[in-house]
């Protein structure tokens, strides 16, 4: 069997550019680390980079074997974070960045019981709606909401839930312009909304089976912050779609109805982003390992609360 050695050997000098930049990472010199990598193509009976005074290029066979020995690195590099893991007590700092909405809701809820669980460990949070560069900002964890987690790019993505919204509307404000049965019945009702273009909002649903409809509705509020919105929900100013963790004590008291609950708009992929697995410490791990734990279910009551009859109750 080939050294295993070699094979991360290989792929140091191509992710560094060069046998010398390898030879000062790996401690190393550079002659030896030629040598070896030679003597790898040798066994492997084929040629892995093309060799030039000024660079070096990996061949066809080469970015093939450099994927492999790669996941070689990272598995044995996740054996040992497992050990370091048991071995070691989470502490020290985590630098967060979350969605004003979901710090105010699920994060407000959630982060008090992990930091009594592990006293050595401090958070910092950055609540913020916009996109932070973790390695430039220094964060060690950024949590997201969005429709699809291709726009991640290289970073390591980890699936914690998924945000659906639902239209709600107090109970006033039904009393006052009626319960609607159909998409076509809300157009009786007033709105708030987040945004609107020359006063009008558009919305895509998705109804059963995968129908899609689009709602256009005029609000009479607008406002770009959620819980300014949830607020005016309650006070009866209109009907509004909000996420369904932040609805889900109000539903279950009766200060909002879930209105028209086969209609949604697409679902949002709650996730955590972060730059890499190897090396996170004990702590940024099981803060990790926390939220996967904690996270799933939010929607879930919301749909056990709609299935026990609590949508239009007492109108």
């Amino acid at each position: 069997m080939q050294d295993l050695n070699d094979m991360l050997y290989f792929a140091e000098v191509v992710e560094r550019g060069g046998f010398a930049a390898a030879g000062r990472a790996l401690g190393i010199p550079k002659s030896r680390l030629s040598r070896r990598v030679s003597e790898l193509e040798t066994q492997l009976g084929v040629r892995l980079l093309q060799r030039t005074t000024r660079k070096l290029s990996l061949t066809e066979v080469g970015e093939a074997y450099l994927r492999h020995c790669q996941a070689m690195r990272e598995s044995a590099q996740a054996a040992a974070d497992t050990v370091a893991q048991v071995q070691t007590t989470p502490r020290g700092t985590i630098r967060v960045s979350c969605p004003v909405t979901l710090a105010q809701t699920v994060l407000a809820e959630l982060m008090p019981q992990f930091l009594a669980t592990y006293p050595e460990v401090r958070v910092e949070m950055l609540v913020s709606n916009r996109a932070v560069n973790l390695v430039e900002e220094g964060i060690d964890v950024a949590l997201r909401v969005r429709s699809t987690l291709e726009d991640s790019g290289s970073m390591v993505v980890k699936r914690l839930d998924d945000a659906r919204q639902i239209l709600v509307a107090s109970p006033d404000l039904l009393a006052r312009q009626g319960m609607p049965r159909t998409l076509e019945d809300l157009a009786r009702l007033d709105s708030i909304a987040m945004s609107a273009v020359d006063g009008r909002s558009t919305l895509r649903l998705v109804g059963e089976g995968g129908r899609e409809q689009t709602v256009h509705h005029q609000p009479r509020y607008v406002a770009d912050d959620l819980l300014t919105l949830k607020f005016a929900a309650l006070a009866g100013t209109g009907m509004c779609w909000l996420p369904d963790y932040m609805c889900i004590e109000e539903l279950r008291v009766g200060r909002l109805v879930h209105l028209l609950p086969d209609w949604a708009p697409p679902r949002g992929i709650v996730h955590a982003v972060f730059p890499s697995r190897r090396g996170l410490s004990p702590a940024v791990r099981r803060f990790l390992d926390y939220l996967g734990e904690t996270m799933p279910g939010c929607s879930s009551q919301v749909t056990r609360m709609a299935g026990q009859g609590l949508d239009g109750a007492g109108i």
